[in-house]
């Protein structure tokens, strides 16, 4: 594995709107006594109920952390008002008001329409995760390397370094192929121009310096 990382003095990233819209910045938290999870979001009678992937329990959500999650749900709910959401919060048991214990949100690193994202088998590999648009392209890293994929474009898997620059932002680049990749990130909230997901993370890849914007998170391999 050739992902390291060491300090570096912070740069002004360019993560302006263009294939995703930025919102408020994310802020870091302390992640002790907190649990990360991924499951269903719905509202139901007034109330809105998390209920993780392949669970039966529901628990009803309060915005302990103001993530403005209540705000992102309504804007993003369809006909079913069913939503996936990528959850950081302290659990706690009870039955009570028709839920199976409270949830105290702390932190959402995704929020999308449908919950096909609750049988995501490489999910718990990955460390980050990244894409955008005009044209397509995606980048999942992990413990053994990086994955690119972009339009009409043969997939290209790399090892990769990671560098720490402060203030929640960090680089992933290689060299491979006579090209140069990195992908720039920033822990701001971000709104994918297609889908209407929200991510906690924008994203900036660079492949020999032509620049795409995106959104990104992080995968179950990462406890930030």
């Amino acid at each position: 594995m050739m992902r390291a990382a060491r300090s570096l003095m912070i740069f002004a990233l360019p993560l302006f709107a263009a294939g995703c819209q930025l919102l408020a910045p994310a802020t870091s938290l302390p992640t002790a006594g907190l649990s990360r999870m991924q499951g269903e979001l719905s509202s139901v009678d007034g109330k809105l109920m998390f209920q993780p992937c392949q669970e039966q329990r529901r628990f009803i959500v309060s915005d302990a952390g103001n993530t403005s999650v209540l705000q992102q749900a309504a804007s993003l709910s369809g006909p079913s008002g069913k939503l996936f959401a990528d959850l950081r919060g302290r659990f706690s048991s009870g039955t009570a008001n028709g839920g199976d214990g409270q949830l105290s949100l702390q932190q959402y690193y995704r929020l999308e329409r449908g919950t096909a994202s609750c049988n995501d088998p490489d999910f718990k590999f990955q460390t980050v995760v990244a894409s955008g648009h005009g044209p397509d392209w995606s980048l999942r890293a992990g413990g053994n390397g990086m994955v690119l994929e972009r339009e009409n474009q043969p997939a290209l898997a790399v090892p990769y370094l990671e560098e720490q620059l402060g203030d929640g932002r960090f680089s992933l680049s290689t060299e491979a192929n006579s090209q140069r990749i990195e992908l720039w990130v920033a822990p701001q909230s971000c709104v994918d121009s297609n889908s209407g997901g929200v991510r906690h993370l924008s994203a900036e890849l660079r492949v020999n310096g032509q620049v795409q914007r995106g959104c990104g998170y992080f995968g179950g391999a990462r406890n930030d």
